[in-house]
């Protein structure tokens, strides 16, 4: 759903949403949010939680620039979210019923857990899976390095990488709102440095653009 200037899927469907003035699910579109699942399935569609637990579908190439963050993240795991990675590593992509009954853990503590990773990255899923008769689940998860084996080259500054890479598919955003795109914390100073090297630019004061 729409809720920062990142473009939207669903707001490009153009279609009403499932129940006008309800909540959460209802205003997704009518018949076209199964496409958000559907996009999955295409070749070089990386779907993530990247943004803030949110979705946020990303090109392999945008992906790699993510992968130094991400693998930071798989290393400085604790608890349960180590214990998790450490289990999908030796026994690959597992349903959140599979860890249920391998690690004797609760529902709760399973989602809890694949969420915090998911929300970082280090965990990836296709999103609902359908089924015959119109039943769905979670889809199997995956550490990010099953997906991606071999490690990006890493950029000074992966975040800030990231950052003009938001800012080029926005076209145009509001400065105030860009610590809330990503789960990872802005560098301080990064915005000011990417305007004074002419990687990002003010068109106005308070709004930031690519180049052009």
């Amino acid at each position: 759903m729409p809720d920062c200037g990142l473009p939207s899927l669903f707001a490009a469907c153009h279609e009403e949403p499932g129940r006008a003035g309800g909540r959460g699910f209802d205003l997704w579109p009518r018949t076209r949010w199964i496409w958000s699942f559907q996009l999955c399935t295409q070749p070089g569609v990386v779907l993530t939680k990247l943004h803030r637990g949110r979705s946020l579908y990303l090109s392999a190439e945008l992906a790699r620039l993510c992968d130094p963050l991400v693998r930071q993240a798989l290393g400085a795991a604790t608890g349960d979210e180590a214990r998790l990675l450490g289990h999908l590593a030796a026994q690959g992509p597992a349903m959140n019923e599979d860890i249920e009954v391998e690690l004797g853990w609760e529902r709760k503590r399973v989602k809890r857990a694949r969420e915090r990773l998911e929300r970082v990255g280090a965990v990836l899923s296709d999103g609902l899976v359908f089924e015959a008769g119109g039943d769905y689940r979670f889809g199997p998860m995956r550490r990010w390095d099953q997906v991606f084996a071999e490690p990006a080259a890493a950029a000074p500054e992966p975040a800030a990488e990231l950052l003009i890479a938001g800012v080029r598919a926005a076209v145009i955003a509001r400065e105030e709102e860009l610590r809330g795109w990503f789960s990872w914390a802005l560098p301080p100073g990064v915005v000011d440095r990417l305007v004074e090297a002419g990687r990002l630019q003010r068109p106005e004061p308070g709004w930031l653009a690519f180049p052009a």
